[in-house]
């Protein structure tokens, strides 16, 4: 299978030096990334900043996935809708493959890099942790500190996984990630609304320990 797996947080600058994001580590999706990998699958792992790929994928090659249990939390939960006329996924015969790599730094950067892979993949493990909000300006160079307080206007980003499926293709896969800080079962309940308005196949649910 081809499969894109995104991974880590994204940015959005304020000026050219100051940013705002969240604190994703890219762990989880790396580790899904090396797992699919290892299996034999072409994956293409689009990676946000602040992870290493050396520390999560193993040396250039080796599909490594030795982090694979430890990178999953253990109170993630898995919803997904059931395909009439499909049976079990099973994985190809093990054998090394190194995920092609592709970096991104905003939602924009990650939705363009989707949009152009998108098409051609059989399956999209939406790992990484897409910033909701972004500067409404941002201001070129420095913001200097002599000059006091600084109100920050924040707007929605765009919502890349419901563009993303809106061109989705019959047989395509997609598996959605989310993090409620609610009751399990109200932060469940959410996300299986979510992952049908978005025309999701699966959505793992994470708490914001998660992060």
């Amino acid at each position: 299978m081809r499969i894109i797996v995104t991974a880590g947080p994204t940015r959005e600058y304020i000026d050219d030096v100051r940013f705002i994001s969240n604190a994703s580590s890219g762990r989880m999706g790396y580790a899904v990334a090396a797992a699919a990998a290892a299996a034999g699958h072409e994956v293409t792992l689009l990676a946000g900043p602040g992870v290493a790929q050396g520390d999560w994928l193993g040396p250039k090659g080796t599909g490594s996935a030795t982090l694979l249990g430890g990178a999953c939390p253990r109170s993630s939960t898995v919803a997904h809708e059931p395909t009439a006329g499909t049976g079990t996924f099973t994985a190809a015969p093990l054998r090394s493959q190194s995920p092609e790599v592709v970096r991104f730094e905003s939602v924009d950067d990650l939705r363009a890099a989707l949009a152009e892979r998108f098409g051609q993949c059989d399956a999209l493990v939406m790992t990484a942790a897409v910033g909701d909000f972004r500067p409404e300006r941002r201001v070129a160079g420095k913001i200097p500190r002599a000059g006091g307080p600084v109100t920050l206007r924040l707007v929605p980003t765009e919502d890349i996984l419901a563009a993303v499926t809106a061109g989705k293709r019959s047989g395509q896969v997609v598996v959605a990630f989310a993090v409620e800080a609610l009751p399990p079962a109200d932060a469940a309940a959410k996300a299986q609304a979510e992952m049908r308005a978005k025309g999701a196949d699966f959505v793992v649910v994470n708490g914001p320990e998660a992060m």
